[in-house]
């Protein structure tokens, strides 16, 4: 591929991340809005927590087709597509009834699905292999600063009285005018290396057969969920209320400690996939960065005087940058003529681990929350993160060292 064409798939991967951004304001902006949503939809707190985490199960599942779509049509179709669906799924938000609030989820869930597989797609096409995961570290931050923003800053214009139907309006109008934004901006891809040949060749699900029978593919994906897992269920989802309940912060405090994870997520990502790029070693700073998560957990739960709970989240945030680390290494444990499957496998695979565990966490943790002793339950509710996390350390050991010192050996 010329440079040139290079230079152009870099701009591409510029508007990509703005889908991303996008994304991740969508998907976390519910959990500083529950009370108003549960009015808006005439439904209680914890069927409405159920509603918000349908939107993991479209995520996972179209994780598969746009891998598939990247692979067969390229990266102008798939991500129009994608972004165009999720605003769509915004703008459903608008009509009070559950039914719409169920499709509008799901809808956000598929949408999303092809914002980080093509942000990855136009950055393997524009950067070296070199920078590839600093790069894919790079793109997590900018989701995890859309992230903290649908906390920092949707919480507090929520609770100076701003209607919710503003927000989820100019959400969905922003999300299509991108959806078009990168139709034109995404180079054509006429002229194919080779490997993208081949690629196309192949049946629909030809690509998955591959990434599928490769062990460490599945490998990555139940590392990458259990890290995940923290943050999409824990901060995204229930920290503001397990910070009211079971810490009395007033919802302003509880609304912007929660943001602090996606916060450190915006240091954390680029700094540790830098990091790895660096030392040229994969597992180290993925083993590192897990350890960090299960230090702040256990300071936040047993030792709470010890630091703040907002620099707490934030540090956990940043030790949570690990779970980006298996997005690059199954790229590299996979053919370059999947790149794009790999990328939907994985997140299907760590989003499957989201979907299974959030009603897990629900029911044990959710239900009780507010009916037994404060302090007891919060540290056992973080107990449970910490023993998710001590797996994925635990499954790490049998992957295989992709880091380009272990290829150079």
């Amino acid at each position: 591929m010329s440079s040139s064409l290079k230079k152009f798939y870099v701009i591409a991967w510029i508007f990509g991340l703005v889908f991303y951004f996008l994304d991740y304001v969508i998907r976390s902006a519910p959990a500083v809005m529950l009370p108003q949503l549960a009015g808006h939809f005439k439904t209680n707190n914890l069927d409405l927590v159920w509603m918000i985490g349908t939107y993991y199960y479209t995520y996972s599942t179209c994780s598969l087709l746009a891998g598939i779509a990247l692979d067969k049509l390229g990266g102008k179709k798939s991500l129009f597509a994608g972004t165009l669906i999720l605003g769509i799924g915004a703008l459903l938000f608008l009509i009070s009834s559950q039914f719409a609030g169920i499709c509008g989820r799901l809808l956000q869930g598929a949408g999303c699905a092809f914002a980080f597989p093509g942000c990855v797609y136009l950055a393997s096409k524009g950067f070296s292999s070199k920078s590839l995961a600093t790069a894919i570290g790079f793109t997590q931050c900018l989701g995890m600063l859309g992230g903290a923003s649908g906390q920092f800053l949707v919480g507090p214009w929520v609770e100076s009285g701003m209607d919710i139907n503003t927000f989820w309006l100019w959400s969905g109008i922003f999300t299509i005018i991108t959806a078009f934004a990168l139709y034109f901006v995404i180079p054509k891809e006429d002229s194919e290396p080779e490997e993208e040949t081949h690629s196309k060749k192949l049946g629909y699900f030809e690509t998955y057969k591959i990434v599928f029978k490769n062990p460490q593919s599945w490998l990555c994906g139940l590392i990458s969920g259990l890290l995940f897992a923290p943050t999409t269920i824990f901060a995204m989802t229930w920290a503001v209320a397990f910070f009211e309940t079971d810490k009395q912060f007033a919802f302003h405090d509880a609304a912007v400690t929660s943001g602090m994870v996606a916060f450190g997520w915006v240091f954390g990502c680029p700094l540790l996939g830098f990091i790895t790029d660096k030392i040229g070693r994969r597992k180290p700073v993925l083993v590192g960065g897990a350890i960090l998560m299960i230090l702040s957990l256990l300071q936040l739960a047993f030792l709470p005087e010890l630091f703040s709970a907002k620099l707490t989240m934030f540090i956990l945030g940043v030790g949570s940058g690990a779970a980006m680390i298996p997005y690059s290494v199954i790229k590299e444990a996979n053919p370059d003529f999947v790149k794009g499957s790999a990328t939907g496998a994985i997140n299907f695979i760590t989003f499957g681990v989201t979907t299974l565990v959030s009603p897990v966490f629900s029911h044990y943790f959710g239900k009780s929350l507010g009916l037994s002793d404060a302090d007891i339950h919060f540290q056992n509710s973080v107990i449970f993160w910490i023993a998710g996390i001590v797996l994925a350390i635990s499954v790490s050991f049998l992957l295989k060292e992709t880091g380009r010192k272990a290829v150079e050996i």
